[in-house]
């Protein structure tokens, strides 16, 4: 059996505001089966991933993160901002 080798990525994003958001990030991208960690810097915006597989992994990393409204920087909406509100409320609350 030959083991796909492990990746990582660093992807800057819109709306990170607060370790509520982070719970909310790292609980959401631990559901893609290939992610293996997860670690958000809040401070700057970003977050590195670290998953098993190749660059199709990446994009569905990307559409997790927009959908919970923290979409690859450069790439916010009105819609993006409203999702990170929710998602950003639930962070805080689910511990």
């Amino acid at each position: 059996m030959r083991m796909h080798p492990m990746n990582s990525i660093t992807i800057n994003i819109e709306n990170l505001k607060c370790h509520g958001c982070a719970n909310t990030i790292t609980k959401g991208l631990n559901k893609i089966e290939a992610v293996k960690s997860v670690s958000v810097d809040v401070p700057a915006s970003s977050v590195k991933i670290s998953f098993d597989g190749g660059d199709e992994n990446i994009e569905t990393i990307k559409t997790k993160l927009s959908g919970m409204g923290y979409p690859e920087s450069g790439h916010n909406s009105a819609v993006s901002v409203a999702k990170s509100f929710v998602s950003c409320a639930v962070g805080r609350v689910a511990k």
